[in-house]
């Protein structure tokens, strides 16, 4: 299928400068021909019991793909493209945006994601869980996914996010997340790979295998290569237990006391009422208060939660 990216357009009025708050310009927007997970949207509809995942792309362009349009799905940017655009940005970084409001309404407060993707990859990519209500989609959700018509020009203001920074030494890292939480992960995944940084550890949680699966080919590639140590998928709709990642930290306990001998830091990233609340639980049940309290001084303890 084809599918069509947000556009990143530089100001005319002076550089943006990406992680310092500057604003950019945008258009066009990736559309529901791309929802993350096997068999694509229409598989997730007919099987999953969640609301959709999609993946949401925002792409430099010059002049002359201003007014873009849609390509094949999956077309890249050229990789210095980000500065083109302005600036850059680190791994862990939240891009803001604010919805539109309704006619006469007061202005919707800006929403907050997780960047997916690195600067010199030269696009900002999210992963936004499309929320449904009684009476329809949620606010932001809604419009990024289903309603921002093609072309819309929009403002992206994007954040530093210190307290969820990639280390910077070739340390173990212990990376947890459930759902549209990869999104805050796989950044510093794809940054970790690429220093050649391979002590890494991922468990994320979804519902089914069959359709919920949103690692996909580039996690199975980095194990496969040795790229990312350990994986652990983790879904709680297909066996009558419903496993959650809290519960399968506690049962391999002892690998993860000797990941945190070896220095790992934890990073932790996605919904804060289920699944951190739960992470957190467990690593106080099998670590220890003091210790766990000891890794938050040490910075060892990363949460990018909401």
């Amino acid at each position: 299928g084809r599918a069509c990216s947000l556009v990143i357009l530089p100001h005319r009025q002076g550089p943006a400068v990406f992680g310092h708050g500057s604003h950019v310009r945008l258009g066009h927007l990736l559309r529901a021909d791309h929802v993350l997970g096997k068999g694509g949207r229409a598989k997730a509809k007919n099987g999953s019991q969640g609301d959709p995942l999609y993946e949401i792309e925002l792409r430099p362009a010059g002049d002359a793909g201003a007014g873009g349009g849609c390509g094949p799905a999956g077309a890249a940017a050229s990789p210095d493209a980000g500065a083109t655009a302005g600036g850059s940005w680190l791994p862990g970084a939240l891009a803001e945006l604010r919805p539109p409001s309704g006619m006469g309404s007061a202005p919707s407060s800006p929403r907050r994601y997780s960047v997916a993707s690195l600067s010199h990859e030269g696009r900002v990519q999210l992963l936004v869980r499309q929320v449904r209500h009684a009476h329809g989609l949620g606010l932001a959700s809604g419009w990024l996914t289903a309603h921002a018509p093609l072309g819309e020009v929009v403002a992206l203001r994007l954040r530093p996010n210190p307290a969820f920074a990639l280390v910077d030494g070739d340390v173990p890292c212990v990376f947890i997340g459930n759902g549209s939480g990869y999104g805050g992960l796989r950044g510093h995944l794809r940054e970790r790979v690429r220093r050649g940084h391979h002590r890494n550890w991922l468990v994320h949680g979804e519902r089914h295998a069959a359709h919920d699966d949103v690692l996909g080919a580039e996690v199975d590639g980095w194990q496969r290569t040795g790229a990312v140590e350990r994986v652990d998928r983790v879904f709680s709709r297909d066996t009558p237990a419903r496993p959650y990642v809290q519960d399968r930290l506690r049962e391999h306990a002892e690998i993860l006391r000797r990941w945190l001998d070896d220095g790992c830091v934890i990073y932790v990233c996605g919904s804060l009422s289920g699944m951190a609340s739960g992470v957190d639980q467990i690593l106080r049940e099998v670590l220890g208060h003091a210790t766990l309290d000891d890794l938050l001084v040490a910075n060892r303890y990363r949460r990018d939660v909401y």
